[in-house]
């Protein structure tokens, strides 16, 4: 009872000695539960002992083993490489040294700092430490302080367990004491750490320490299970592919489906992942004629052109009827059309060296009007020319007011001002000799033309007039 007390004592001792200390959250701690051996043989010291080192694996002859749980110790790790320990253990000693004692009761309880060398090592399975520190030993009922060094390994078999075996020499300082060196065995049990989601990673090493994650990923989740943790994945729900970030891409065509309009059906980047079966720029799915090329302004289908002219209806002014490029799919005046014009327009009569149409003139201008009526999209030029009787000027003048004048009556009588322009050549383009009075006749005209310009006008050409001609 008396032993049993003393190793309680101790045991209380070791976990007070924890208790004390403010745990560090994010540092584990190990308890461990083993035997241990007191030898005061090889310490160098006098009969009954040996020499330093002497005989120090002699465990039938020197070494004292109770055979049961007989050390316990708690450590904390303080960064570094660094570890506290607090241990206690209980022995029985029959064999001081080379003489033989009636069995002494043995009691310690002992505080050391640890550095470990497992950094060194690769952090592999295997963790040699090397011990400083002091402790109490009572031997029997004498009690002495001690100075302590120890050299241990430790042997991890997983994260949390271990075994662990050292050595310690232990100096007493007590005149009556003893030096000895104690072994020990013993399960190292990792614990202590704080893990916030409990999923087995400390929050020190989760990069995800709120969220319940896995080891290979620090700690953070997976949740879709494609082997990119969710706060790198930009689709954490969905299973996707690295190069797009955890991103799918359904239809195979190196758009991920975030991006890609049509996610179930392949098509290209410049459609944002949208065939164009077509190739005219507009994706199917917008595309009024998939299979056949048009331009985006016609919704992809082809521009028509109902007449057949070359002229395509939307920019063909008369798409029901044949026309020509140069009037932008309108008909034009046959040759013949504009000979007519011309026949009719050479009975066209003025007054006397004046712009003023004569009465008997309406005929002839009814059938010009009804000519160009028909061709209601063609822009015809009215000439004015005359002989060369009287000065240029004056004649230039009053050529310009005789066309002027066939182009108002055409206006007055419905044809549309931007689709007639008139100008005046005065004596400048004959047809006919000015020698005779048949040839000034001639020269004496107005006729019609194509505009050379083909563009509708929309103002009136300003005329002038000036005085008479004799």
């Amino acid at each position: 009872m008396k032993h049993l007390s003393r190793f309680l004592l101790a045991s209380f001792f070791v976990l007070g000695f924890t208790a004390v200390q403010a745990q560090d959250e994010n540092n584990p701690w190990a308890i461990e539960i083993g035997v241990n051996a007191v030898d005061l043989y090889p310490t160098g010291e006098d009969a009954p002992a040996g020499g330093m080192f002497e005989d120090y694996f002699n465990v039938s002859d020197h070494w004292n083993i109770l055979p049961a749980m007989s050390r316990i110790s708690v450590a904390r790790y303080i960064g570094g490489g660094f570890v506290l320990e607090g241990a206690g253990s209980v022995n029985q000693i029959s064999k001081f040294g080379d003489t033989q004692v009636d069995d002494l009761s043995y009691y310690s309880l002992d505080g050391t700092a640890k550095y470990s060398l497992r950094a060194l090592l690769n952090n592999g399975w295997l963790d040699p430490h090397l011990g400083v520190g002091g402790g109490y030993t009572w031997l029997d009922n004498e009690g002495s302080a001690t100075l302590n060094g120890a050299f241990g390994l430790s042997f991890w078999f997983s994260d949390n367990i271990a075994l662990n075996v050292q050595s310690t020499y232990k100096h007493a300082f007590a005149d009556d004491a003893f030096p000895h060196f104690q072994h020990a065995a013993g399960i190292k049990f990792m614990f202590g750490g704080k893990d916030t989601d409990g999923d087995g990673v400390y929050d020190r090493d989760d990069e995800c320490p709120e969220t319940p994650g896995l080891k290979e990923f620090n700690g953070c989740p997976d949740s879709d299970g494609d082997g990119i943790p969710d706060h790198l994945d930009a689709c954490p729900d969905t299973a996707g592919l690295a190069e797009f970030d955890g991103c799918p891409d359904s239809d195979g065509d190196g758009i991920p489906d975030p991006q890609d309009e049509c996610p179930t059906v392949a098509g290209t980047a410049a459609m944002n992942g949208c065939p164009d079966t077509d190739g005219d720029g507009v994706p199917d799915q917008k595309d009024e004629c998939p299979e056949e090329a048009g331009p985006v302004e016609n919704n992809g289908c082809p521009f028509e052109d109902r007449d057949g002219d070359g002229v395509l209806d939307k920019d063909d002014e008369c798409p029901d009827t044949a026309g020509t490029v140069a009037n932008n799919g309108c008909p034009e005046p046959t040759a013949e059309a504009i000979s007519t014009l011309n026949e009719y327009s050479k009975t066209v009569l003025f007054d006397t060296n004046k712009s003023t149409i004569k009465p008997e003139s309406e005929e002839a201008l009814k059938a010009i009007h009804d000519i160009m009526h028909e061709y209601s999209n063609t822009v015809f030029h009215i000439e004015g020319h005359t002989d060369s009787v009287g000065s240029d000027a004056y004649n230039l003048n009053l050529s310009k007011e005789r066309a002027a004048s066939v182009r108002q009556w055409l206006v007055s009588n419905g044809i549309p001002a931007n689709r007639l322009t008139s100008e005046g050549y005065g004596e400048s383009r004959p047809i006919s000799t000015n020698n005779t009075a048949a040839g000034r006749q001639d020269n004496r005209r107005v006729e019609i033309s194509l505009d050379k310009d083909k563009e509708m006008r929309s103002t009136e050409t300003d005329t002038t007039k000036t005085g008479n001609k004799q």
